[in-house]
């Protein structure tokens, strides 16, 4: 098994994209990375090394999100802001590159919750479909489906 400054080094970022997906607020993500964390080292005891390390940590980020959200029923109403801040060379090709991927998170969002979070996770996250399923509770072959569908979806919006 790995150390603990190990396992935050491999996965802090998988898990800080994750949430960000999730909640669509970098600061609010980043505090739910670290709580992640934090749960995961109290924790270790449980990991039954039946998964991925990072499937059992985005299990617990997904958790938290949700714990969240039932205690301030208001975040499910935060604006998406702050989700490209890198910049490059070309201004015009970064404002287009933007306007794009704004464009398909809020095509995201109008798909049901269940397959907008397998889009994420396949997207954002580049995990499996094993993975997905994983973290979803569900079998490979529902993500892969779930998955397909949300792609037919996105273009049937275009």
């Amino acid at each position: 098994m790995q150390s603990i400054d190990e396992i935050y080094k491999q996965y802090f970022e998988i898990v800080n994209k994750y949430l960000f997906c999730l909640t669509r607020n970098s600061d609010i993500a980043e505090e739910l990375t670290q709580e992640t964390f934090y749960r995961a080292v109290k924790k270790i005891h449980t990991f039954k090394g039946n998964c991925k390390i990072s499937v059992w940590l985005c299990e617990i980020a997904k958790n938290l999100w949700y714990d969240e959200l039932r205690k301030n029923k208001k975040l499910k109403n935060v604006e998406e802001q702050d989700i490209f801040t890198y910049q490059e060379e070309n201004v015009e090709e970064t404002i287009i590159a933007n306007e794009e991927k704004i464009s398909l998170y809020k095509k995201l969002q109008k798909l049901n919750e269940q397959t907008r979070e397998v889009m994420y996770l396949r997207i954002t996250g580049e995990l499996s479909f094993k993975e997905i399923a994983e973290i979803m509770n569900k079998t490979e072959n529902w993500a892969r489906v779930t998955y397909y569908r949300g792609k037919q979806r996105l273009k049937e919006m275009q």
